[in-house]
């Protein structure tokens, strides 16, 4: 009970807080780093963040706190999924179409490109694939498994496996905690060798560290980064807790 009291202390003290921008709040937020440096990071014109708002604090604070059953975590991480990935559809292509609606007028719209696609790098990312079937029922999901050797900390791909035509595709990268870069960047390097674009590919995620951003981004300006979250830290255990696993 007092910890419940303890969180909704801590969630209540945010909500009430000023308004800041979402990019400002998540400079209250990140602690001792240099101000500067954050900011430098924050200014990557192809990092797109969530607005920081009291659900999605919430839901961050809940994944991170040791303490939440691993129930609660999957039922609060999938509910973040679900938030990154609606935004992150927004960041594919659409095209114009017509439609008749029940009472036979014509109502023009649009509908998303076929040519999209998502990659999930295994294991953590596959967490993702849910959200994206949810709000995207037909999407072909490809995936990539990478590992750190052991002996140079190097980050090697193992396994890949994509979708046909992938090249002429908008990719949706998929994995949930940005560390380091190095998973990721070898991911983006493995889809460039299979002809995908840079500008064609759209990173999802949910957390990110502020020294990740900038080595993907660094290596990568052209492909688009959208995450609920850049802080000095990010919840590692997120793979392990969401799958049950040591």
């Amino acid at each position: 009970m007092e910890q419940q009291e303890e969180e909704e202390e801590c969630i209540s003290s945010a909500e009430t807080s000023p308004s800041l921008s979402p990019k400002n709040a998540l400079l209250t937020m990140a602690g001792n780093m240099d101000e500067a440096y954050k900011s430098s990071i924050l200014s990557f014109p192809n990092l797109k963040l969530l607005e920081c708002h009291g659900q999605i604090r919430e839901l961050q604070t809940i994944i991170r706190n040791k303490s939440t059953t691993r129930n609660e975590f999957i039922f609060c991480a999938d509910r973040l999924i679900r938030i990154v990935v609606e935004q992150g559809l927004d960041c594919i292509p659409t095209y114009e179409c017509t439609v008749t609606t029940p009472t036979g007028m014509k109502y023009t719209g649009v509908k998303f490109e076929k040519m999209t696609c998502a990659v999930s790098i295994v294991r953590s990312g596959e967490a993702m694939e849910k959200g994206m079937r949810d709000c995207f029922r037909s999407i072909c999901i490809g995936k990539i498994l990478i590992k750190r050797d052991t002996d140079t900390n190097v980050a090697r791909v193992y396994y890949a496996k994509f979708p046909s035509k992938i090249e002429h595709r908008t990719v949706l990268l998929l994995y949930p905690v940005l560390e380091t870069g190095a998973t990721v960047k070898a991911a983006v390097k493995v889809l460039k060798d299979h002809g995908v674009q840079e500008k064609n590919i759209v990173f999802v995620n949910l957390f990110s560290s502020f020294k990740g951003v900038e080595s993907l981004l660094k290596k990568y300006p052209e492909i688009t980064m959208l995450t609920s979250e850049v802080h000095e830290f990010c919840p590692n255990h997120f793979g392990q807790k969401y799958f049950g696993v040591s």
